[in-house]
């Protein structure tokens, strides 16, 4: 069974808040499932933003039934699969694909020192093209459009591999030490290393950290031993070092009070 067909069975027997967040260049629904403990903190997750790590999806569908067995705190909202039409690509086609049916990488698609980062191409390929300008997708669009209408405390991007955490751009003072305590906590429950970005730009988190002033994760997943496309069998290895990082970070921002002024 491909990741789309795992992927819509899911959503047809989730039975709490779910929907779409748009959809993609080729016209797949993107779905995003919630789960609603207590008002805030809001946190959002997203994976297979590239291609070939679509084994961040399956993560995410166990994380949200994790999180809606066990989250006591906050509200997390789950985006398993943004970039459907090239997860297609890697299947069954090419499995170091990394972009979408555009042939661009989505994740230096975003405003944040765009086509700045030290491995950026200005054309059509399976990795690192950042488009023609930002947001020029419409799966970066839809996660843009969404993000900002629910209003995350805290973005987590699920990635693959290496198991380690990147956590700044160009934060300073207060919110760096904020930042750097929270992924802190991931690294605790994870075990992963937590790792400066160095010279990306473009990506989700780095949008979310410059342009919306809130703490955001990308974490790596999987042993960087594995090969890309991590197999499907590996997912709950993955899932039992991730499963407590969502229940964690809401926790702590709940007790701390540190979400945003509403």
């Amino acid at each position: 069974m491909d990741l789309s067909s795992s992927l819509y069975g899911f959503y047809d027997g989730w039975k709490k808040d779910k929907g779409f967040i748009g959809t993609t260049q080729k016209g797949a629904l993107i779905p995003f499932f919630a789960v609603r403990k207590t008002e805030y903190p809001v946190i959002l997750a997203q994976g297979a933003i590239h291609a070939r790590e679509y084994i961040t999806a399956y993560l995410l569908m166990l994380l949200a039934r994790h999180f809606d067995a066990f989250g006591r705190f906050g509200t997390a909202y789950f985006i398993p699969a943004v970039n459907l039409d090239g997860v297609k690509i890697a299947e069954r086609f090419d499995g170091s694909y990394k972009a979408n049916a555009n042939g661009v990488d989505l994740n230096v698609n975003f405003p944040a020192r765009f086509g700045s980062g030290a491995k950026n191409v200005t054309f059509r390929g399976k990795e690192n093209y950042i488009g023609k300008r930002p947001f020029s997708e419409r799966e970066t669009e839809a996660l843009r459009d969404f993000t900002l209408s629910v209003r995350p405390d805290v973005t987590l991007s699920y990635h693959s591999k290496g198991e380690e955490i990147y956590w700044d751009f160009h934060q300073t003072g207060k919110r760096r030490e904020k930042d750097l305590k929270l992924a802190g906590i991931i690294a605790d429950k994870t075990g992963y290393k937590i790792r400066p970005s160095g010279l990306s730009s473009g990506g989700y988190k780095d949008w979310c950290i410059e342009s919306l002033s809130i703490p955001a994760f990308t974490i790596e997943v999987g042993d960087d031993g594995l090969s890309h496309p991590i197999e499907r069998k590996e997912v709950y290895s993955v899932f039992l070092k991730n499963r407590e990082v969502i229940p964690a970070v809401t926790e702590y921002l709940w007790t701390q009070n540190l979400w945003n002024s509403r």
